[in-house]
């Protein structure tokens, strides 16, 4: 349960982390508050996954997953480059983020 916990709260970090942008510096009341909702959310679920898992490892994991949502989200949907290499590296951070799981 820890994981599955991890995994919604690291889909959380990619949702406020695009409402923050959208909120314009919060200036934007929609996107500011789905920012705070989903901002609390996943802290919440971390804090959750973190009784089972490794603050190292699961932190780790949060952040990947939020990362890699994020710049998928940026180059689908907000026109962001989706050039080779970029693709190239969000697939070594996915990679990093799998093996923590397999080695944790």
């Amino acid at each position: 349960m820890a994981w599955i916990a991890l995994v919604i709260s690291g889909l959380l970090e990619t949702a406020w982390a695009i409402a923050l942008d959208r909120s314009a510096g919060f200036t934007r009341l929609v996107p500011s508050l789905v920012f705070a909702v989903t901002a609390i959310l996943s802290m919440i679920g971390l804090s959750y996954a973190l009784r089972e898992i490794p603050v190292g490892t699961g932190y780790a994991v949060w952040v990947g997953i939020g990362a890699v949502g994020t710049a998928l989200v940026g180059m689908l949907a907000l026109n962001e480059s989706a050039s080779l290499p970029r693709i190239a590296c969000l697939f070594l951070v996915v990679a990093g983020v799998v093996g923590l799981k397999i080695f944790h």
